[in-house]
């Protein structure tokens, strides 16, 4: 008798979940999407016409007429004011600025990598040459170069060669790089962040 019961509470409170909203439909977003014309829901709608003159708070009917007198489109350009407000315009224009205004955004952030570099404790000086050859690569291109020094079994017992080693390693690259992150502990590892001289 006591399994029924479990199962009944079981069952109420997954009903009390999805009714409480712990189930969500994913739905887009009011502020991803543009209602133009038609798909503008409001019955009256602040109206500013192509000059930027506000005409006022207008039935959406008169305004969609008055976009059509235009031979433009009528655009809520902010859906949640009280009544919204819309703009006259071409949306086709409209849409091509602000992709022009996202791009131009995108070339002036500055854009760059942490590139990683390995090396061990006891790396020879060729190899090491080599590498210093890759971070000089990296920090010209002006990505950031994270160099980790790995310790395996007992090299652990070599940490401080390890911090002479990445202290060498900015004491070579200090024409180029500036140490952004000072070498520290990550578990077996020991690791230091360079950036390109600005």
């Amino acid at each position: 008798m006591a399994e029924p019961i479990r199962f009944y509470s079981i069952y109420l409170k997954i009903l009390f979940f999805i009714n409480s909203g712990g189930v969500e439909i994913a739905r887009p977003k009011r502020t991803d999407r543009v209602n133009i014309n038609r798909q503008i829901r409001a019955r009256e709608v602040r109206v500013i016409d192509p000059d930027g003159n506000q005409i006022g708070v207008v039935p959406t009917d008169k305004a969609l007429a008055a976009a059509k007198d235009f031979g433009l489109d009528l655009v809520e350009v902010s859906p949640n004011a009280k009544p919204p407000v819309c703009k006259i315009m071409d949306y086709g224009r409209f849409k091509y600025e602000q992709t022009k205004k996202q791009q131009e955004a995108k070339k002036k952030q500055s854009t760059f990598q942490v590139k990683e570099i390995k090396v061990r404790p006891k790396t020879g000086d060729h190899d090491l040459g080599v590498k210093l050859g890759h971070i000089r690569k990296f920090l010209d291109k002006k990505d950031k170069v994270k160099v980790t020094v790995m310790f395996r079994g007992r090299e652990i017992t070599l940490s401080q060669a390890g911090r002479e080693l990445l202290k060498r390693i900015a004491e070579s690259l200090e024409d180029v790089a500036v140490v952004e992150q000072y070498p520290k502990f990550e578990g077996r590892t020991m690791m230091m962040i360079l950036a390109p001289k600005s």
